[in-house]
């Protein structure tokens, strides 16, 4: 697999925050040689190696929605892409960090928006006390801090089981 800047994975997350669709992520890897089919999309969704889609409502009368997809997932399909060309399988990735990392992801995702939408609700009650409404913005902070020390314990604790997994495979060669 060529070797990739991370600017390119960079610049495509800050043109897409909403995400992409699963044809978007395909035509990237198009013409950097990377043979991505929707079919093997689909599967390392299926796996659980890259994140479900989130769907998003389409502007018009019957238009329905669309299915995307965080940025990231490019990155981590090249990641993936990577890893098997160094003669790792699906089952071996499943089982390394990155497995855990996606699903991390996710909890870190929705962690935010729920969040973001608790901040969001608080900040049209007009009718609060400002008391209250301060009191409940230091709770929804120190919300925000737990979550962000939830995740990082994880990251620490996933390092920590896929590092024995990995030693332990060694081990056993």
């Amino acid at each position: 697999m060529a070797a990739r800047t991370l600017d390119e994975f960079d610049e495509l997350e800050e043109r897409y925050p909403q995400g992409l669709s699963a044809g978007q992520i395909v035509e990237f890897f198009l013409p950097r040689g990377v043979k991505l089919a929707q079919a093997t999309f689909r599967k390392y969704v299926q796996l659980g190696l890259l994140p479900r889609s989130r769907r998003i409502g389409e502007k018009g009368k019957h238009k329905g929605s669309r299915g995307l997809y965080p940025s990231s997932a490019v990155r981590r399909i090249h990641i993936i892409k990577s890893l098997m060309d160094e003669g790792m399988t699906l089952e071996d990735i499943r089982g390394s960090f990155i497995y855990f990392r996606g699903q991390l992801d996710g909890v870190e995702r929705s962690l935010d928006e729920l969040l973001a939408a608790l901040e969001k609700s608080l900040a049209e009650r007009a009718e609060m006390k400002p008391s209250r409404r301060k009191e409940l913005e230091k709770l929804l902070l120190e919300c925000r801090h737990k979550a962000a020390q939830f995740v990082k314990d994880m990251e620490r604790t996933v390092s920590a089981v896929t590092a024995r997994e990995e030693s332990s495979t060694q081990r056993g060669s």
